[in-house]
């Protein structure tokens, strides 16, 4: 697909994913990578999803091959969230299905609560809590990790938390490689502000069927925690996986697929 060029200067890539039959009229999920990712980081869930379902997975602004973000952008929520409504509105898409992982799932709850008319169902996936302490305490340190190391070597720091235990070293390989391909001035922006960005006031507006995954020893929160803050969302439910990575959409692509289908068949409302 040709990119969508958003003024003035972003040319915003994405994939369309449709094997479903060709007499119908599918509905739509929109699929939000994490950080330092890309549209590639949904391998595993295109087969799971795409026979139902009509997929459309954008590389977030910075990352993957839309345009890479200078180190000084102005990021918000709302621009990435802007940019997303823009890319479904191209595609003529006005309501629609939400999945986001890790950081991912930050934008998709702000957007899910910012833009209600827009989402059907919202599922998260290994998402952080709605304001991660200590997170800007550690914006110096790693901005001068990015500046003399690059993004793989960060991204490999942290990639057994990430991935868990059981993850194929062949497959932690990719990931680092894949991870550290990011633009360090896209990653140096990003960091500072929406990986340390505060959802609080959004995640109780949250009004759609919300399904949220996580693992039994994820890094990123406990079960406890990632309760406390899905309880608040009034139509909400909790998947408690076995395992202890924190990037569970990656390392338990297929199981996590199909329960966010089998949520979607079961919780979207009628058109």
């Amino acid at each position: 697909m040709p990119p969508l060029h958003i003024p003035p200067s972003l040319d915003l890539h994405y994939l369309l994913d449709d094997y479903t039959e060709p007499w119908r009229t599918p509905e739509t999920i929109l699929l939000l990578h994490g950080n330092a990712e890309s549209s590639a980081s949904w391998y595993g869930w295109v087969p799971q999803l795409a026979h139902q379902y009509r997929l459309v997975r954008p590389d977030m602004r910075g990352f993957g091959a839309s345009t890479p973000m200078p180190r000084d952008f102005p990021w918000t929520l709302d621009v990435i969230i802007d940019d997303f409504c823009r890319l479904m509105d191209t595609l003529g898409v006005e309501r629609f299905h939400l999945i986001g992982a890790k950081i991912g799932g930050t934008i998709a709850r702000a957007f899910a609560a910012r833009r209600p008319e827009r989402v059907r169902t919202l599922t998260l996936v290994g998402t952080p809590t709605p304001f991660r302490v200590g997170a800007a305490e550690r914006v110096p340190a790693l901005t001068e990790e990015f500046e003399q190391l690059g993004v793989e070597h960060w991204a490999r720091q942290s990639m057994a938390g990430r991935l868990g235990s059981t993850f194929p070293p062949e497959g932690v390989e990719w990931w680092t490689a894949f991870m550290g391909r990011t633009a360090v001035s896209t990653q140096l922006g990003f960091m500072k502000t929406i990986a340390c960005a505060d959802i609080r006031a959004d995640v109780p507006k949250i009004a759609c069927p919300t399904l949220v995954i996580t693992t039994q020893g994820s890094g990123l929160a406990s079960v406890d925690e990632t309760r406390a803050w899905q309880q608040t969302i009034p139509d909400s439910e909790l998947l408690v996986l076995p395992g202890d990575s924190y990037h569970v959409a990656a390392s338990d692509a297929v199981q996590c697929a199909q329960a966010a289908l089998r949520f979607i068949e079961r919780r979207k409302p009628a058109n």
